[in-house]
């Protein structure tokens, strides 16, 4: 299991970023959502596209880290896994207050297809492999995530929201040293 985690980490990264560009015509609020590697000038700069793009990010993170926290994962793991149910539960709330403050009634949290695909990713794996997929899936949400919010904290159109992912970018980057600690002290 150690060992599967200690590859499984860069190799994500690797594939992060030598992916193609799977992209094609898609509008800039669509190709923020499928590459995490898209310039922040690609990254949704309207309130509705920010929020739908960022619930579902943490909608994932909730549901992904419910399955392996109770798993038989190593411990490093678990505690990862109920870490993010809480900040993600916490940066829903922060973002719904936010966008409330802005006058805006912010959808119902929901899965993007891309996050549904990946939770049934994870739903079909057992043991060391679901621990290993879930990691390397984190690391994969995590970088895009940090260029979701980077990117409307630059650009995006509403004040109330942009101070909301100005402040979840620590948070991000916190989850992603967590996440190379993991990797590199398995």
């Amino acid at each position: 299991m150690r060992h599967i985690i200690a590859l499984a980490l860069p190799a994500a990264v690797l594939l992060l970023g030598c992916a193609d560009d799977p992209i094609g015509n898609a509008t800039p609020d669509q190709a923020a959502r499928m590459d995490p590697d898209a310039p922040a000038s690609a990254m949704p700069t309207t309130a509705s596209a920010y929020l739908a793009a960022a619930a579902s990010s943490d909608q994932y993170e909730i549901q992904s880290s419910q399955m392996v926290e109770g798993s038989d994962a190593p411990a490093p793991v678990r505690d990862f896994a109920r870490m993010m149910i809480q900040h993600h539960q916490k940066t829903t709330q922060t973002l719904t207050g936010a966008a409330r403050s802005a006058g805006i009634t912010p959808p119902p949290p929901s899965l993007q297809p891309k996050h549904a695909q990946m939770l049934a990713q994870l739903r079909a794996q057992q043991g060391d492999a679901l621990h290993s997929a879930y990691l390397t899936q984190q690391m994969q949400a995590h970088q895009e995530a940090l260029t979701l919010h980077r990117g409307y904290a630059e650009g995006g159109d509403t004040p109330e929201l942009q101070k909301a992912a100005t402040a979840a970018v620590p948070i991000i980057e916190q989850h992603l040293e967590r996440l190379r600690r993991i990797g590199s002290n398995p």
